[in-house]
């Protein structure tokens, strides 16, 4: 029975409240906290994973609450937590292109498109990593427009520029 819990916590970073999830020892949510939209994709995971149940237990994210503590402190520059991606195959092939941007630098959406071999992709990559569910982890924020113009954020733009200006080693 406890195998097919989905459990959740809190962990506050120091400019963002994030919410994590995880099933079956692997992480299958980390973003900032929304009330709704965690709600929500609780929800849907549970349904689609078969969860029984959902409970709070901040026990089970030492490790993740310690890599974010470091990422911010900048003594960690990629992830080592167990993730299980939930999106579409394209949505997924994207995130796997998104870890592969290294730390504090960008490329475009347009770049992105070409990595995943569909260069006018660009729209719907950029849709796709609008729905990563792991902030931070998965790269997002180190995707930008073609013009270097940073783009939409889960959160908000500042939330991008804040991670952008933290991984340059800028305050």
């Amino acid at each position: 029975m406890k195998s097919n819990t989905i459990y959740t916590t809190i962990i506050k970073t120091p400019k963002l409240i994030m919410f994590a999830a995880s099933f079956k020892n692997e992480l299958i949510l980390f973003v900032p906290f929304e009330k709704e939209y965690c709600n929500n994709k609780l929800k849907s995971f549970q349904k689609l994973l078969k969860a029984s149940n959902v409970v709070e237990d901040e026990s089970k994210f030492d490790k993740l609450k310690l890599e974010i503590d470091e990422y911010f402190n900048h003594k960690r520059e990629d992830f080592s937590i167990k993730l299980k991606f939930i999106g579409t195959p394209f949505q997924i092939k994207c995130w796997e292109v998104l870890q592969e941007i290294p730390y504090g630098e960008t490329i475009s959406y347009k770049d992105e498109a070409k990595e995943i071999g569909n260069e006018k992709a660009f729209r719907a990559v950029a849709n796709a990593n609008g729905k990563n569910n792991f902030s931070i982890i998965v790269p997002c924020h180190r995707v930008i427009a073609n013009n270097g113009k940073i783009g939409g954020y889960t959160g908000g733009v500042w939330i991008k520029e804040y991670l952008l200006n933290l991984e340059k080693g800028e305050k």
